[in-house]
């Protein structure tokens, strides 16, 4: 897959989670599906307040989140290089359509909730870094902190002129997709979990037909950078 391709992947992926994220922030009241550090917080404050009770569902999702990043993990390490992407992409998308069938289902939101964290988690290992900025992940807190720090040296003309716009690029593909999730659940309710079922597999199946057309492939977990900041 050439870096065109990783961009225009990562960004639709960063969305894809912002968009996931606003679903599970509305119906969960306050907790995440993506983005973990807000949950680990939400975690401490319950056990902080003697609520053990309130820590389970925070604890849950972190746990999800580290089941899919383990999976994801393996998925690219066990398959061909060439073929990690369609393969975590396909984990990602039987994830959140089992948590829109959950939903869809009657089952209880957490249950769902549990399933879009575990496809997050996975996704992480699709894109974890493209030429020099953050896409396709979760991990938006380092994103926003490595904008600030490319803008700074590119007012101080110490960097590339516009080296940060990538990582701006991602931090709007976030907000964006949380914006569009909001929208969508304020219209579809709980059916909105079908939008990002479909995007995952429409990925998938375009990452099938990138590499079949026989163009050069780069990008599996192998060759990127698989340092990550907090977030």
């Amino acid at each position: 897959m050439t870096r065109r391709w990783q961009i225009g992947f990562g960004v639709v992926l960063t969305a894809l989670a912002g968009f996931v994220d606003a679903l599970g922030f509305i119906r969960l009241g306050g907790l995440y599906t993506s983005l973990m550090s807000g949950n680990t917080t939400q975690l401490a404050v319950s056990l902080g307040h003697g609520e053990p009770w309130g820590a389970v569902l925070p604890a849950l999702l972190i746990l999800a989140f580290l089941v899919g990043a383990v999976s994801g993990g393996a998925l690219a390490a066990l398959t061909p290089p060439r073929w990690v992407t369609p393969a975590v992409l396909a984990f990602e998308t039987a994830a959140v359509t089992a948590a829109f069938a959950a939903a869809v289902e009657g089952t209880r939101v957490g249950i769902a909730a549990l399933f879009l964290a575990l496809a997050m988690g996975g996704q992480n290992a699709v894109l974890a870094h493209v030429q020099g900025f953050r896409a396709g992940t979760t991990f938006i807190t380092g994103a926003l902190f490595s904008f600030g720090q490319k803008l700074a040296l590119a007012l101080a003309g110490r960097g590339p002129r516009f080296g940060w716009v990538g990582d701006g690029a991602v931090w709007i593909a976030l907000l964006t997709g949380a914006v569009a999730g909001t929208y969508a659940h304020g219209h579809l309710g709980v059916a909105a979990l079908a939008i990002p079922a479909c995007v995952a597999g429409v990925l998938c199946l375009g990452a099938c037909l990138v590499i079949l057309s026989g163009r050069p492939v780069a990008g599996s977990l192998r060759s990127l950078d698989s340092g990550r900041p907090f977030g």
